[in-house]
C-alpha cells in the first residue's frame, strides 16, 4: 500500500510540474499578445479601426477560414498515411484531433518545442507506438521544412525588393534555423548510426550529471530506437509515402500562404495578384519560424507590417494585420485549446473508470 502511495504520490507529482509548466507558458503567450497589440495599436484609432472591420466583405473572411480548416485537415492526412504504413490504427477524426493538439501546444510553447511531445502523449493514450507515432510526426515535420525552405528560397528571390535590410538578416536567420532543423530530422529519420551516437551523447550527459537508473533510460532509448528504425526502414523501403507526404504539404503550406490574399480581397483592394501574395507570405513564414518565441508572437505582427506594406494602404494595414493572424492564429488556437480541455478531461475520466474497475477486481478477489 505504501509503495503505491508514494508512486501515485510521484505521478501526482510530475503532473503538477507539467501543468505548472503549462501555465507559465501560456501566461507568457498572453503576456506577448497584449505588449505586439498595445505596440501596434498605440497609435491607431481603436473605434476608425473596428468600423474598417465591419465593413469588410465578409465571404472572404468566411474562405480564409476555411483555408486554415483545409491546412488543418492536410495536416491530418498526413499523420493518418503514415501511422497507416505503419499498421496503426487511426480514424481521420482521431488524426485531426492531434493535428489540433500538435497546433495548440506549438502555439503556447517556446520555438513550438511542446507540440510534437504532446501528439505523442495523447497517441500514446490512444494505444499507438511511441516509436510510430514519433515516425509520424518526423515525417510530418520533415516535409513542412523542406517546403517551407523550398517556398522560401524561391518566393526571396522574386520578392527581395520588398525585404529591408533588418528584415533580410531576419530570413537569413529563420532559414538557417530551418535548415538545421532539416538535417536534425534526416539524421532522425534515416541515419541509425548518428541516432545511436546521440543517445550515447544524451547517457554520457546523465552521467555527468549522476542521473539515476541510467542502465534503465540507456536500455528503454536502445528498444525505442530498435522499434523506430525498423518502421523508419518501411518508410526507406516505400518513397511513396514520402512523396505523397511532401506533395499534400506543398498544397498544405499554398492554402495557409494564400489567406492574406483573402484578407486583401476582403478590403476590396486590387494590384496584387494571389501569386504575388503567396510568395509574400511565404517570406514572412520563413523569417518568424525560426524565432522561439511562443506561437511566433510579436515578430509575426511586426513582419506582417514590415513585409505587407506595400501591398495594403497604411490606412487598413493595422487592421488587415489583426485579421489575417486572427485567421490563420488566434481563432484556431482558441478551437485548438477547447479540444484539448476536452480531450483531456475525457482521457482522465477514461482513467479514472480503470481504476475504479481495477479496485473493484481487486475487492472481489479479496472477497
Amino acid at each position: 500500500k505504501s509503495h503505491k502511495y508514494m508512486l501515485s504520490y510521484k505521478s501526482g507529482r510530475k503532473a503538477m510540474s507539467k501543468n505548472k509548466k503549462m501555465i507559465r507558458n501560456f501566461i507568457l503567450f498572453i503576456l506577448l499578445i497584449i505588449l505586439t497589440f498595445y505596440f501596434v495599436l498605440r497609435d491607431q484609432n481603436i473605434y476608425e479601426m473596428f468600423n474598417i472591420l465591419k465593413s469588410v466583405k465578409k465571404e472572404f473572411i468566411l474562405i480564409g477560414l476555411l483555408c486554415m480548416l483545409g491546412y488543418l485537415v492536410l495536416e491530418a492526412i498526413n499523420l493518418g498515411r503514415t501511422l497507416k504504413a505503419l499498421n496503426e490504427k487511426s480514424n481521420f477524426l482521431s488524426n485531426f484531433k492531434y493535428a489540433l493538439i500538435g497546433f495548440f501546444f506549438s502555439s503556447i510553447t517556446p520555438a513550438a518545442s511542446g507540440g510534437q511531445p504532446m501528439q505523442i502523449y495523447y497517441m500514446h493514450k490512444d494505444n499507438i507506438k511511441i516509436a510510430n507515432s514519433t515516425l509520424a510526426l518526423l515525417m510530418n515535420l520533415f516535409s513542412m521544412q523542406v517546403i517551407t525552405i523550398s517556398f522560401a528560397f524561391i518566393s526571396v528571390i522574386i520578392n527581395h525588393k520588398y525585404l529591408s535590410s533588418g528584415l533580410a538578416w531576419f530570413f537569413a536567420i529563420g532559414v538557417t534555423l530551418n535548415s538545421i532543423a532539416l538535417a536534425l530530422l534526416l539524421v532522425g529519420i534515416f541515419s541509425k548510426k548518428l541516432s545511436e551516437g546521440l543517445i550515447k551523447i544524451a547517457i554520457k550527459i546523465l552521467k555527468f550529471f549522476k542521473f539515476k537508473k541510467i542502465d534503465k533510460v540507456q536500455e528503454k532509448l536502445e528498444k525505442e530506437l530498435e522499434q523506430y528504425h525498423g518502421s523508419a526502414k518501411y518508410i526507406k523501403e516505400n518513397p511513396s509515402v514520402i512523396i505523397k507526404t511532401i506533395l499534400t504539404t506543398a498544397i498544405q503550406f499554398i492554402i495557409y500562404y494564400s489567406i492574406p490574399y483573402w484578407v486583401y480581397c476582403a478590403f476590396n483592394l486590387k494590384g496584387f495578384n494571389i501569386f504575388q501574395i503567396i510568395t509574400l507570405q511565404s517570406v514572412l513564414f520563413a523569417t518568424v519560424s525560426g524565432i522561439p518565441s511562443p506561437g511566433a508572437v510579436g515578430v509575426s505582427e511586426g513582419g506582417f507590417m514590415s513585409i505587407f506594406k506595400t501591398v495594403f494602404p497604411s490606412s487598413v494595414i493595422s487592421s488587415s494585420m489583426i485579421l489575417t493572424r486572427g485567421i490563420n492564429f488566434y481563432f484556431y488556437v482558441l478551437i485548438s485549446g477547447i479540444v484539448v480541455i476536452v480531450s483531456t478531461l475525457k482521457s482522465k475520466k477514461e482513467e479514472k473508470n480503470i481504476q475504479v474497475e481495477k479496485q473493484n477486481e481487486e475487492n472481489e478477489e479479496v472477497e
